[in-house]
């Protein structure tokens, strides 16, 4: 496991994790230190804790309270995972008002709301945007205690087929997001009948096929918005959407902003991000 401290100290701090292990690798018991929110960039993993078990792939979410054991394994993904890890203090913690219930250790499944603001940190992490990382940490993990605030989940029970079927759908998925992929086509490619893949997929991975064919684009779209060079027409098409329109409407559903003001936020406008921190953060 190679990590790099980003951001190595305050009330965000910010971890980047690149995972090499491979189905061979022997799972090992691992440890919490404190509150984590977690962008899974790349790949997928296993997750179990606290008796429950979680495969994440890109796009999701792993959620880390302190204390808690947990375990990562990787039998069904060889090329491990790569992973942004808002690290928080108990002060940061409380000041998101979120309540205790959403901070226990779990994985979430790939959101809109959260996928496009990981894909922001990505970009501030890799230099390709003006705003400071700990900047967009904090609206990542305020948007995170917005969501999930009061919305307990349900343990979701699979097969160890269905979980690595699902799995290796997604990955699919995440590669051809850029083509015309409807149901009958990720079924065939899963062989399974659509119904029973779709049934299988969403139970694993909390979303399904289109939503996570949706949100994949919406990734990419958020990295290539950085790009000043790229027509937003252009960019829009390159990632999947059929038309320039579907895209905007996706986009502004998902994040709150238009593809255009995103782009001003990804270049610098401190007076967007300030706006939608304290949007985020007013006293309720």
């Amino acid at each position: 496991m190679r990590t790099v401290a980003l951001v190595p100290s305050g009330p965000i701090r910010v971890l980047e994790y690149a995972c090499s292990a491979t189905p061979a690798t022997t799972p090992y018991a691992e440890q919490h230190e404190g509150y984590s929110v977690s962008f899974v960039h790349a790949g997928s993993f296993g997750y179990h804790c606290r008796g429950q078990s979680f495969e994440l792939v890109a796009g999701s979410v792993l959620v880390g309270s302190p204390g808690d054991e947990f375990v990562c394994t990787h039998e069904h993904h060889a090329g491990g995972d790569e992973c942004l890890s808002f690290q928080l203090s108990p002060e940061c913690v409380e000041s998101l008002a979120a309540g205790p219930s959403a901070w226990r250790s779990r994985g979430l499944p790939p959101l809109a709301e959260l996928m496009v603001l990981g894909e922001l940190a990505q970009a501030a992490a890799q230099g390709q945007c003006d705003l400071a990382l700990d900047e967009v940490g904090l609206w990542f993990s305020a948007r995170f205690a917005r969501l999930v605030s009061g919305q307990p989940r349900g343990v979701l029970r699979s097969t160890e087929r269905d979980r690595k079927r699902a799995v290796e759908a997604a990955q699919w998925i995440e590669s051809q997001a850029h083509e015309t992929v409807d149901l009958a086509r990720a079924a065939r490619e899963a062989g399974l009948s659509p119904f029973h893949f779709l049934r299988i997929f969403a139970r694993v991975l909390g979303v399904t096929p289109h939503q996570y064919l949706v949100r994949s684009r919406l990734r990419r779209a958020a990295l290539l918005l950085a790009d000043q060079e790229r027509s937003i027409t252009e960019l829009a098409l390159e990632v999947g959407f059929a038309d320039l329109s579907n895209f905007i409407r996706t986009f502004q559903r998902a994040v709150g902003v238009t593809p255009s003001v995103f782009r001003k936020l990804a270049q610098g406008d401190r007076k967007i991000l300030q706006a939608k921190l304290d949007d985020l953060l007013e006293t309720r």
